[in-house]
């Protein structure tokens, strides 16, 4: 009797920690694939604020997990905010496509007066 009480107090309390949710708290989503292979899926929230002058979108994962990145200000695109990582940016319709080591992001953007040949800003 006592191995069943046991189990059910060590169920419980694996519940009460909780499961990942399966999508990021959030006003705004984005596709996301996280991970080698991943599909893209509107899971990850994004924040958009300014620090320092600064343009900054954090894209959070539904894990707790994410990521910084700062709109660069010449027009030329974003780049990561933090860690070492290369950012890779493209562009498919209006949606910015940034990958980071084994993620990507598409994130919405509108274009903004930037020099000729530079990458859009995800700028609202």
């Amino acid at each position: 009797m006592r191995a069943f009480a046991l189990v059910g107090v060590l169920a419980l309390a694996a519940c009460s920690r909780g499961a990942a949710p399966s999508v990021a708290e959030g006003g705004e989503h984005a596709d996301c694939a996280l991970g080698a292979g991943a599909v893209f899926t509107p899971v990850c929230a994004v924040e958009r604020s300014t620090q320092d002058g600064q343009k900054v979108l954090v894209i959070r994962h539904p894990d707790g997990a994410f990521r910084r990145l700062m709109v660069l200000q010449d027009g030329t695109g974003i780049a990561s905010a933090d860690g070492a990582e290369t950012t890779r940016v493209g562009t498919s319709g209006n949606l910015l496509e940034v990958s980071i080591g084994p993620d990507r992001y598409r994130i919405p953007f509108t274009v903004k007066d930037a020099p000729a040949g530079a990458t859009p800003s995800a700028e609202q």
